[in-house]
């Protein structure tokens, strides 16, 4: 008997890492269309989580890998200086911003979890403290102390690091009885109250946070927090991993609040789907003690070489403008469907909460109605299997919040076909046309 893709995945793969919505199987993609084992089309609304930004199968990435690939003057930077590795280091001192004077160094590493890990590991060593700033439902890592401090992590059952003290993230969507003000109030009256214990190593924070619902924060409080910060003398470390490199209409997130954080760090993207993250900070926090994140393969040539294709590629194509311009036209046809245009009489205005987003880091928010505001969890479920069926992949975060962030090559034809498909995922959701035997199996977070 030939087992299917499906069934062999399930007899093969450890189940720790899997995370699955609907039973996607792909075995080509390019741009923003992936292939299934048939031969269907689907639209790429996700970008694996951001991670191929750039689409899938691009050229330069393709060309820069293929290279370092054949000649590959061994597998890391652990003991060995190669071009690809420091070059790329240096490209990033040149596009993150900081304060004049500032002696800096990167970290290269495999993933945003293990650049957060290291960057935190090494603020308390500079630091002597050992207490870290983070926000509630934040996520910034799947191991070590980057997992400790995600208050996502810590929700769905995972030890959080002893040493932490959560903040609250305000939700502009879903503030609190004093409204949105009261809630900036509130999450920086608790921030300063933390840095001025003079125990803290760092505060850390994602611009957007992402997986725990897409939330877009009120304008100005990332400069608030900043300046908070530099007032108490703590590093303020800025995850980029998920929202960064062109993906919001800025090359960098944070310069939305018009900052230069002391410590950034990337990931996802900036590998074009290989294992690949930075750090980028001040020498006297990440350049000690020596030898004291050693992985093998990290700065290793085929990465670091896909990562440069990367960050010429998105200034050479105008990526951030394009994102900016497809993010518009994207979240300007999920609001006319909030606004009762789409299909079956417009059914989907019915459950659409908010439309949220910069750039191509876009939330739709589903609720039980449009008055009470209540999450639809089990509706989200639904409307991302059947997005499947019908052709997009799309995730949800948050519990409710489909999260579309689709590669940045995304055209505007594939973008409009995308709204007509959630559009038309949502409605059938609503309208019973996705059993509970179909989705039982497929938990997502």
């Amino acid at each position: 008997m030939t087992l299917s893709l499906l069934e062999r995945d399930a007899r093969a793969i450890a189940g720790v890492e899997k995370l699955r919505f609907f039973p996607l199987e792909v075995v080509s993609g390019q741009g923003s269309i992936l292939v299934d084992p048939a031969g269907r089309e689907l639209i790429d609304l996700s970008a694996t989580w951001t991670a191929t930004g750039l689409g899938h199968g691009h050229p330069a990435v393709v060309e820069a890998v293929s290279r370092a690939v054949r000649s590959a003057p061994g597998a890391g930077g652990l003991s060995a200086i190669h071009p690809d590795s420091v070059g790329l280091a240096e490209d990033l001192l040149a596009i993150v911003p900081s304060d004049p004077g500032t002696e800096r160094r990167v970290y290269l590493g495999h993933a945003g979890s293990d650049a957060n890990d290291v960057v935190l590991r090494a603020c308390r060593h500079a630091s002597g403290r050992s207490t870290v700033v983070a926000f509630e439902h934040g996520y910034h890592g799947g191991l070590g102390l980057a997992m400790g401090v995600s208050g996502q992590q810590i929700e769905a059952g995972h030890d959080g690091d002893p040493d932490l003290v959560l903040v609250p993230y305000p939700n502009p969507f879903r503030p609190g009885p004093g409204g949105v003000e009261a809630d900036v109030a509130a999450s920086l009256t608790a921030i300063r109250a933390a840095l001025a214990s003079d125990r803290v190593a760092c505060l850390i924070v994602e611009p957007i946070l992402s997986d725990g619902g897409l939330v877009v924060p009120p304008d100005g409080i990332l400069r608030a927090v900043h300046e908070a910060c530099r007032a108490a003398g703590v590093p303020l470390v800025v995850d980029e991993v998920k929202v960064g490199l062109a993906r919001t209409g800025t090359l960098h997130a944070f310069q939305h609040d018009g900052i230069a954080p002391d410590i950034v760090t990337f990931g996802k993207a900036l590998g074009a789907g290989l294992p690949l993250s930075a750090a980028v900070g001040p020498a006297a926090i990440l350049d000690h003690p020596a030898g004291s994140a050693l992985l093998t393969t990290a700065g290793n040539p085929v990465s670091t070489a896909a990562g440069r294709a990367v960050l010429r590629t998105i200034a050479e194509e105008g990526l951030v403008e394009r994102s900016a311009q497809a993010g518009d036209r994207f979240s300007a046809g999920l609001r006319r469907l909030a606004a009762g245009g789409g299909v079956e009489g417009g059914l989907s205005a019915e459950r659409i909460g908010d439309v949220r987003g910069r750039g191509l880091t876009i939330g739709l928010e589903l609720v039980r109605d449009r008055d009470g505001l209540e999450p639809d969890g089990d509706l989200a479920r639904r409307v991302v299997y059947r997005a499947w069926q019908l052709g997009a992949v799309v995730y949800y975060v948050g519990g409710n919040v489909l999260e579309i962030t689709p590669p940045l090559v995304i055209t505007d034809d594939e973008i409009d076909r995308a709204v007509d498909i959630l559009d038309r995922a949502i409605a059938d959701a609503i309208a019973g046309r996705v059993s509970d035997e179909e989705v039982q199996d497929y938990a997502g977070w």
